[in-house]
């Protein structure tokens, strides 16, 4: 009996290791043509932080603005005193490419401070990009470098949804050059013959005393999937509930192309 026991405890180990370090807040997929939801689960609509997620949005505004130019131009290069937390990958001299493959923060500030905080307003409720507010942490004036990292701009997963849906169809008030070049850029996984192109995103609650909640973190994974006709946005959102290894983002992504299968064969079988 004890032996059972044990071997049964073994088992269990690794799914109770990942509950307890992530807990799904929401997962949301919509048929991109049409607009139908057709799963739903948790969550899908209040607003929080998009962190990283939001460099997919500050990316057509900067190939619509003319600040960036294509998937190697402009190169920008690390100066002392950027942040550097990404380790060595964010060190270096970084083109579009390596900014999103990275999740480089500092070009992101780059190109937030080009453009000002007027137009990312004017971009982002255009966009419909959740509260579009580049204001950041009350009384610091730092809208430009951290307003979309747990500070003022805050997106619900409908939103984003509602994001991705406009950038796949092409119908964002933006030129189609700059859709098509963001689309481009999104990292790509392969699972059970669907094309995903996705951006995860991390950001930590920031508490009264301004430290950052390290145990639980907002995790987020966003974009579309290809198979044949079928064209699916997907969202999901986690937050954690001990600090983990790895960042709260990529777990999120693992944990959905883990799912994905299972998700998408739901999702076709939905009504629609």
């Amino acid at each position: 009996m004890l032996r059972l026991f044990v071997g049964l405890v073994l088992f269990l180990l690794p799914a109770l290791a990942r509950s307890a370090e992530a807990a799904p807040v929401c997962t949301l997929m919509v048929n991109a043509t049409s607009g139908a939801v057709l799963v739903e689960e948790g969550d899908c609509r209040s607003e929080v932080t998009p962190a990283s997620t939001f460099k997919v949005a500050l990316a057509v505004m900067g190939f619509d603005a003319g600040v960036l130019q294509d998937a190697h131009h402009p190169v920008m290069a690390y100066r002392e005193g950027d942040p550097d937390w990404g380790g060595a990958a964010w060190k270096q001299d970084t083109d579009p490419e390596r900014w999103i493959r990275y999740s480089v923060v500092w070009y992101s500030q780059r190109l937030t401070h080009i453009l000002g905080a007027a137009r990312l307003t004017r971009y982002g409720e255009a966009f419909g990009y959740g509260n579009a507010d580049f204001s950041g942490d009350p009384g610091y004036d730092n809208g430009l470098d951290r307003a979309w990292i747990a500070s003022s701009l805050k997106i619900s997963p409908y939103q984003q949804a509602a994001f991705l849906r406009g950038l796949v169809l092409g119908t964002l008030p933006a030129s189609d050059e700059a859709m098509a070049k963001t689309r481009s850029l999104l990292e790509q996984n392969i699972v059970d013959g669907w094309v995903l192109r996705g951006k995860t995103g991390a950001a930590y609650p920031r508490r009264a005393d301004r430290s950052f909640d390290y145990d639980h973190g907002w995790g987020w994974y966003v974009g579309w999937a290809e198979r044949g006709e079928d064209t699916l946005v997907f969202v999901t959102l986690t937050q954690t509930e001990q600090r983990g290894k790895q960042s709260p983002g990529i777990r999120t992504r693992e944990a959905l192309l883990e799912q994905w299968p299972a998700l998408s064969r739901r999702a076709l079988n939905a009504p629609r």
